[in-house]
C-alpha cells in the first residue's frame, strides 16, 4: 500500500492542490484539505474497484472533502467577519503565491474574479476541464453526473464567465484588446 500510496501521491498532488486551491482559494485551506484528502485515501484504497481512473477517483474525494468543507464553513464565516477587524491588516502574508503571481495580468485576473460568480457546482466543472484538462466523461465520473448535465454546467458557467468578463473590460477598462471576449 505504500507504494501505491507515494505514487498516488507524487503523481497526483499538484493536481489535487490546485483544484482544492481554486475552490477554496486559499492556500493553508487547501494545504489542510489535501491531507484530509490523502488520509481518505488511505483509508477507502481497498475498496478502490478501478471502474474510473485513480485521477477520476482522487478528484471525486476532493470534490466531496471541498464540499465538506464549504458545509462547515457556513456559520462560521459570518461570526469571522463579525469578529475580524477588517479595516486593520491585523495578518497580512506579504509573500506572494506562485499562483499569485500568475494571476498578475489582467485578463486572469478578471477570469480568477469571474470565477466567484458561478455555483460551487460551475466552478468546479470549469476547473477540471480547463485547468485540469478531463474530459467530459471523466469529469462526470469525477462528479457522480451525467455528461449531459456536464455540459449543461458547462455552458452555463462560461456564460455566466462571458457576461462578468465582458462588463470587467467595460467598468474596469481593460487595455488589451486581444484580450477581449468575442461573442
Amino acid at each position: 500500500m505504500d507504494s501505491v500510496f507515494t505514487e498516488l501521491y507524487e503523481n497526483y498532488h499538484q493536481d489535487v492542490f490546485q483544484f482544492l486551491f481554486y475552490m477554496v482559494r486559499s492556500k493553508e485551506q487547501a494545504e489542510d484539505l489535501v491531507q484530509e484528502v490523502y488520509i481518505r485515501v488511505l483509508k477507502s484504497y481497498s475498496r478502490f474497484e478501478g471502474k474510473s481512473s485513480e485521477k477520476t477517483w482522487l478528484f471525486s474525494i476532493a470534490r466531496n472533502v471541498a464540499i465538506d468543507h464549504f458545509r462547515k464553513q457556513k456559520g462560521w464565516k459570518q461570526k469571522l467577519l463579525e469578529k475580524f477587524d477588517w479595516s486593520t491588516a491585523q495578518v497580512k502574508d506579504h509573500q506572494p503565491l506562485p499562483d499569485e503571481i500568475a494571476i498578475q495580468r489582467e485578463e486572469v485576473q478578471g477570469m480568477f474574479k469571474s470565477l466567484d460568480l458561478c455555483t460551487v457546482d460551475q466552478r468546479a466543472v470549469i476547473i477540471m476541464r480547463f485547468l485540469h484538462d478531463l474530459s467530459i466523461a471523466e469529469t462526470a465520473k469525477v462528479l457522480g453526473w451525467s455528461e449531459s448535465k456536464v455540459k449543461t454546467t458547462q455552458h452555463r458557467a462560461i456564460k455566466v464567465l462571458k457576461a462578468q468578463m465582458e462588463l470587467l473590460f467595460e467598468t474596469e477598462g481593460f487595455k488589451d484588446e486581444k484580450a477581449r471576449v468575442e461573442r
